[in-house]
């Protein structure tokens, strides 16, 4: 059974900017629960979710059969770091990445490649927001365009 969303993960949801047929690409899923109630509120749209981790995915994936059968949620296994989109895959609108150490500060390196790939994976106009602001804060990617 999936886990309840607690308070936190919603008002971090509230606060995105979601409309019926974005894409999402959520960075740090871990055992997908933001990625449940994130496919319930884009209706025709799709979200992405994924993590480093075989073992958040794989519990990701266990709790979320319902949601997958409908088209509008998937997994995939990658860090951040590593991510390209498919061939045939369409940008996404915005990405969202919650408790996620690239961006924590303690890895420029890493925040760097990761904003590079977020970047190319995101529409012209697409959106990079992290947790840590009134809940979230916006990251520029201009020069990473």
């Amino acid at each position: 059974m999936a886990a309840k969303l607690s308070p936190r993960l919603k008002q971090i949801i509230e606060a995105l900017p979601l409309k019926k047929e974005m894409r999402v690409l959520e960075i740090g899923c871990g055992p997908g629960a933001m990625a449940r109630e994130i496919s319930r509120r884009i209706d025709k749209g799709h979200i992405l979710a994924i993590d480093r981790s075989p073992k958040a995915i794989q519990q990701a994936i266990s709790g979320s059969q319902t949601e997958i059968k409908t088209g509008r949620l998937s997994f995939s296994q990658v860090a951040i770091e590593n991510f390209t989109l498919k061939n045939d895959e369409e940008p996404f609108d915005i990405a969202i990445a919650v408790r996620v150490g690239a961006f924590d500060g303690r890895h420029p390196e890493l925040e760097k490649q990761a904003l590079l790939k977020i970047s190319k994976a995101l529409t012209a106009n697409g959106k990079l927001f992290i947790d840590g602001g009134t809940p979230l804060k916006e990251i520029s990617l201009d020069e990473y365009r």
